[in-house]
């Protein structure tokens, strides 16, 4: 049954910079989600929008990747030629920006929430380990962990700082500091760079595949992950979306299926969403300002508004 829900609160952003004082329908959309998110069984969906305050940009919102950078596909990567050799050189110099991110205030609330008992679960559509980082302990990563390398040779997983370890070690002059990192980890290299880089094989087989555990654009996502997901949501008494514009399916597919069971939908994003029409709530705000203060007012106890 689409549409089960009905348009609630669509508050806007204020000045955009998180200025929200005195905005009545802030404030009337933002008792709405209070209400919501205490009557506890709620699952939170993630996106890019929710870590692009600890540095990580996102593809769509504002300030989206998509306008300077296309993201790399599966087909292209196990098929072009030379396509895997590029996305290692890239990923190589821009991967330590994202494992040396760390949680921002939307992380450490949604913690905050989830210890409480008013989230119980989050489906989160990035790669970069934060919500874990931030203490969250029900998490699916959706479309996997940048944090983990397979082979597909021997079917062997092991740890991207081991990888980063041994490729420190072969390419010891090829280090890119502060250049723009992308959504997916990587950085814009020159073709000379990319050619000078030297890719090491599994360290268990000697396999020349590896792949990093994501699910990359034009893949799908595996259907243990994907059934584990949808269990979530489907128990889920309300769903939360965090700074995602649900554009993909992968995402969108669960705001259908709260619609189709009559489950709330509540949408925290920067910018207008493909699931505006089915939220019951939505809140048009930075979620650095609104999560701390969700939790706050969920819990009684305030959340540090600092990176940290």
């Amino acid at each position: 049954m689409e549409g089960v829900t009905e348009r609630g609160g669509d508050v806007g952003s204020g000045d955009r910079n998180g200025d929200t004082g005195g905005d009545t329908a802030f404030e009337a959309a933002f008792e709405q989600l209070c209400a919501l998110v205490t009557a506890g069984g709620v699952v939170a969906l993630s996106g890019a929008g929710i870590s692009t305050e600890s540095g990580i940009p996102d593809y769509r919102g504002p300030n989206g990747a998509l306008r300077r950078h296309t993201p790399m596909t599966y087909q292209d990567f196990v098929g072009a030629p030379g396509a895997r050799h590029r996305y290692w050189a890239r990923s190589h110099a821009g991967w330590r920006q994202i494992a040396d991110a760390v949680p921002n205030p939307g992380h450490h609330a949604v913690t905050r929430l989830e210890q409480a008992g008013a989230i119980t679960g989050v489906v989160t559509q990035n790669v970069d380990g934060l919500h874990q980082r931030a203490g969250t302990v029900n998490v699916v990563d959706l479309h996997g962990s940048l944090s983990r390398v397979m082979c597909p040779d021997c079917g062997q997983y092991s740890s991207r700082r081991e990888l980063d370890a041994r490729l420190q070690a072969a390419n010891p002059d090829i280090e890119v500091v502060g250049a723009p990192v992308n959504p997916d980890g990587d950085v814009t290299l020159s073709d000379s760079d990319v050619a000078r880089f030297v890719m090491v094989g599994c360290a268990a087989c000697g396999g020349d595949r590896l792949e990093p555990d994501v699910v990359f654009f034009g893949a799908t996502v595996p259907r243990p992950r994907l059934a584990q997901a949808v269990a979530l949501v489907e128990g889920a008494r309300a769903l939360l979306i965090l700074g995602s514009s649900l554009a993909v399916m992968s995402g969108y597919r669960f705001v259908l299926r709260a619609a189709e069971l009559g489950i709330p939908v509540a949408i925290v994003n920067r910018g207008p969403t493909r699931g505006d029409g089915r939220a019951a709530v939505r809140v048009d705000a930075p979620l650095g300002v609104v999560l701390p203060r969700l939790a706050a007012a969920v819990t009684g106890r305030p959340v540090p508004t600092s990176i940290g």
